[in-house]
């Protein structure tokens, strides 16, 4: 059984041999879920260097043409490479230079994930192993997460921490992205579940592991997550072909769900409560288990059942798909009518939802008493919406920069909130590389999935068919999620999700006509033929190119190298200096002045080196580090803050008072700069001490 278990994964392997290193990518995935999704810079960083290699690795391996590849493949690289570039380029003009070396870095990530897994062709078989890792592997960090807060409800100490307000964060760090993670691997899951190209027990362990990852996700309490299923669930049905056997496999898995929901629900209700929840914990956990096994073990038995009996009479068939049809389509009819009972009257609903949006209070000022899920639209997106359609509409060919969204949201926003990011995928890529970067980003992902559609709609194999829907599907839910959530900054779900797509593009039949492979092959035949000088000179000259190929790509991964790798040391060095400072304050300095060498553009350094040196009372020093930081990045609101009130307590009122009205107006919302303008120009100094306890206070409440 092994012996020809192992001799099917190396048929496998040597039929698409760039599968081994898309192995290495699908690994490193699972360790970013794990991981707070692959968010700090620290982590992902190192992982991109890691994707850069098996990407070099493939390349050295296979030596691809690129003529081979399906063109909308080669059109979807082409165009995400120059959108990348162009977040390079952003830099020239972004206001603070190291957030947008950051983010093209990620976006650097997200082309070298989408090349390794579109570059090569798949076969069905290898495709379905990749998937179907992933998504396991997704299914069973899920039942670790379940286990874990299982573990800790003895605590209520500890479930707070997993569970604040009664919502699970664990282990991305944020409820939203927390629930995403697991909502990307449930829509493989179930498509896959209904291909009977697989095993019937790999079948029904898909179908149980999406019944688990979607209690998971409701722990989290998403808004986000509830919104985006029916969406992507009616593309599914609406794009996808195979409508009846997904409606089949559905059935049970949403039985599951809707069994295991109100135990999960409960231990949200009584955690947001502050009541003990420990027995409720148990309950959830049992009741997710006994779920998610019950629904395996159905689809297993049907999918064994369905693979003895082989394929029904094509009449019998037709009777039987007119019948589960007509069960989907009432259905449909039982749910919408279900749902207007429950929302009634729509249009009231609809102002109330766009109310909630628009109030600056959030949803709780809004809520109707119910369930968070139900409270409505309410948060300040619509204010960072705003904020982001200004400032494209200031900048609109070419945008702010990647990752520059918070200075202009300090200077603009009404909200309390200070966010980093847009909160929305489209509306970052407007706002920060403008027009130009969204018809790359668009002409892209519009090539990616063209490419997709034709491995769904024409490849000769059924299971990479299979594979290729399944992978859209997981992809079109981070899309959908992703466009009223900051998603594209979590690399451990924004690089699976390019791997999705990547995978489908990878899936699609050869391009035919001229450039194809088949014709290349053949005049390659016909000017060996001859073995003229023609030939000769031709044959030279294709070793020139490929000599030149090869040397501007090292010279390319040289570059992606040092790009990726000096942010990510000067992070190190950063978290490093910030663990001594207090024992070892000149090896903290030290340290913290290399982290600004090995990032000439990110102001981080000088500013935690400041910070330091204010604790320890060195203000000539806090200030020396606080000038560095604003040669960097001259909008930077706290540098400019603290600068004023160094200049303060010496005794300097004119230069006091010059930088915190500069300090104003970069953070007009901000109180305590207020304040501290105020003290000035009335003849006082500012308390150093009583501001920095002011300032750590704000930012614990804000936590």
């Amino acid at each position: 059984m092994v012996a020809e278990m192992t001799s099917r994964l190396t048929s496998v392997l040597r039929a698409a041999p760039a599968t081994l290193p898309a192995l290495g990518a699908v690994a490193l995935f699972a360790v970013w879920a794990g991981s707070e999704a692959g968010y700090p810079l620290t982590h992902w960083a190192p992982g991109a260097l890691v994707v850069l290699a098996l990407l070099a690795i493939a390349l050295a391996a296979t030596r691809p043409r690129w003529r081979d590849i399906p063109l909308p493949a080669r059109i979807a690289v082409s165009c995400l490479a120059a959108f990348t570039a162009l977040s390079f380029l952003s830099i020239l003009w972004a206001g603070v230079p190291g957030d947008a070396w950051e983010g093209a870095d990620r976006t650097l990530l997200y082309l070298l994930v989408f090349a390794l897994f579109a570059c090569w062709p798949q076969r069905g078989a290898s495709a379905a192993l990749l998937l179907c890792l992933w998504t396991l592997a997704l299914v069973g960090l899920a039942a670790f997460a379940v286990l874990h807060v299982d573990a800790a409800a003895g605590s209520a100490r500890r479930l707070q921490a997993l569970l604040p307000g009664g919502r699970l964060v664990y282990p991305a760090g944020y409820v939203n992205a927390a629930a995403a993670q697991w909502m990307m691997a449930l829509w493989p899951a179930l498509l896959l579940a209904r291909s009977r190209e697989l095993p019937a027990w790999l079948r029904g362990a898909l179908a149980g592991g999406a019944v688990l990852l979607a209690g998971v996700a409701l722990l989290s309490q998403s808004r986000g997550a509830l919104y985006s299923t029916p969406i992507v669930l009616a593309l599914v049905f609406a794009l996808l072909p195979g409508r009846v056997r997904t409606f089949a496999v559905l059935v049970p898995i949403a039985a599951g769900i809707g069994a295991a929901t109100p135990a999960v629900l409960r231990v949200s209700e009584l955690l947001e409560d502050g009541r003990p929840a420990t027995a409720a914990v148990h309950g959830a956990t049992l009741a997710i288990f006994a779920a998610a096994v019950a629904v395996g073990l159905v689809v297993a038995l049907g999918a064994a059942i369905e693979r003895r009996r082989g394929p029904l009479p094509s009449a019998a068939g037709g009777r039987l798909h007119r019948l589960v049809g007509a069960v989907a389509l009432g259905a449909l009819v039982v749910v919408l009518a279900g749902g207007w009972a429950a929302a009634g009257n729509p249009v009231t609903r609809a102002r109330h939802a766009w109310d909630t949006f628009k109030s600056p209070k959030g949803y709780e000022a809004n809520s109707t008493g119910g369930s968070r899920l139900t409270s409505g639209l309410g948060s300040e997106r619509y204010d960072f919406y705003r904020v982001a359609l200004d400032e494209f509409a200031a900048h609109p060919l070419l945008g702010i920069g990647a990752d520059n969204f918070a200075e202009a949201y300090l200077a603009h926003g009404r909200s309390t909130e200070t966010p980093h990011y847009p909160h929305s995928v489209e509306l970052r890529t407007l706002a920060e590389t403008g027009i130009l970067g969204a018809l790359l980003a668009l002409v892209g992902l519009g090539a990616a999935l063209l490419a997709c559609a034709r491995a769904i709609a024409r490849s000769s194999d059924r299971l990479g068919r299979a594979v290729a829907a399944a992978a859209v599907a997981g992809f079109a839910y981070w899309a959908v999620h992703g466009s009223f959530d900051w998603f594209w900054e979590f690399a451990g779900l924004g690089a699976p999700a390019f791997a999705l797509l990547g995978l489908g593009c990878a899936l699609a039949p050869p391009s035919a006509g001229p450039g194809g492979q088949g014709e290349s092959e053949a005049a390659e035949a016909d000017q060996g033929s001859g073995r003229g000088a023609g030939y000769l000179a031709a044959r030279a000259g294709r070793s020139r190119a490929r000599l030149a190929f090869v040397l501007g790509g090292g010279v390319l991964a040289g570059t992606a190298v040092v790009a990726l790798a000096a942010p990510w040391l000067s992070a190190l060095e950063v978290q490093s200096a910030a663990r001594v400072w207090i024992r070892q304050p000149a090896l903290a300095y030290a340290r913290l002045e290399h982290a600004a060498a090995l990032d000439p553009l990110d102001d981080e350094p000088y500013v935690v080196a400041a910070s330091i040196a204010l604790r320890r009372g060195e203000l000539g020093r806090a200030d020396h580090y606080f000038a560095l930081a604003l040669r960097r990045t001259p909008g930077e609101a706290y540098a400019t803050l603290e600068r004023g009130a160094i200049a303060s307590a010496q005794g300097r009122r004119l230069s006091a008072q010059t930088l915190l009205v500069r300090a104003v107006q970069l953070d007009p919302r901000n109180p305590l700069t207020r304040e501290a303008l105020a003290v000035v120009r009335r003849g006082g100094r500012v308390d150093i001490a009583r501001l920095n306890l002011s300032i750590l206070d704000k930012a614990q409440q804000f936590a």
